[in-house]
């Protein structure tokens, strides 16, 4: 007889009304429309994606009587160019992690690594994967690429797609990783060269404390400078007899 309807969306910061008092509020004014119970979203954005729910209440001649329903509406966007992160250089030994990231995907991407133009397998232990022997840890979810220990095997170009089933997959430009061996040979050479400077300077200052080029003055050599005071400057303070 008197029916009643009101919408909520139900978000991680709390409840907050979607149609109220025969109108839409927030940021569904001027873009939503009922029909019958249901709401028709134009130009539906990702921030439309969530929890929705439908209250109704109508009298009768029992009482009051109330219903309600929950919607989940997921908004699909196709992922943009993602965002990687790739060292340029590396020595052997160290750990390396490369990142890949795109934050406009609904469903959230997921992500594949290349290696100069061929996808890199994932760890997984067995078949293909376990048989290549690889040396890193490929995210799919999160889209790292860990080298717990990079070797000179692992130099190339690497590149990262994101894809969410949803349009066309992504990819950052190619970057270059170049990984290098432990210079030991330049190493000691640096070291040779600043032990042989500090030992250049010792004997610098060694001739410089023999020749007597930091020898304090003797003290004959020091004089007591007086500063004399003339006639003009005595001041008379007493008067006195003798």
């Amino acid at each position: 007889m008197s029916l009643r309807i009101e919408w909520k969306k139900i978000q991680s910061q709390g409840v907050s009304f979607v149609y109220y008092n025969s109108e839409f509020t927030g940021d569904l004014r001027g873009r939503a429309e009922m029909l019958n119970t249901g709401i028709r979203i134009r130009n539906v954005t990702r921030r439309d994606s969530g929890t929705y729910r439908c209250e109704i209440s109508a009298k009768s001649e029992e009482g009051q009587r109330l219903g309600e329903a929950t919607i989940t509406l997921t908004v699909l966007v196709a992922p943009t160019t993602p965002v990687c992160e790739v060292p340029s250089s590396a020595m052997t030994g160290t750990v390396v992690q490369m990142s890949c990231k795109e934050t406009e995907g609904s469903p959230p991407s997921e992500y594949q690594w290349y290696k100069n133009g061929v996808a890199l397998l994932e760890k997984t232990g067995t078949g293909s994967a376990r048989a290549a022997n690889i040396t890193y840890t490929m995210n799919k979810k999160s889209g790292t690429l860990l080298f717990n220990t990079v070797t000179k095997n692992d130099t190339g170009e690497y590149f990262c797609e994101a894809s969410n089933g949803i349009g066309l997959s992504q990819k950052c430009s190619v970057k270059r990783m170049q990984v290098d061996d432990l210079n030991v040979s330049g190493i000691i050479v640096a070291v040779v060269l600043v032990a042989l400077v500090m030992v250049l300077c010792g004997l610098g200052v060694f001739y410089a404390q023999k020749k007597g080029y930091f020898a304090k003055e003797s003290s004959s050599q020091k004089k007591m400078n007086y500063q004399s005071t003339s006639e003009k400057d005595f001041k008379h303070t007493k008067s006195f007899f003798i």
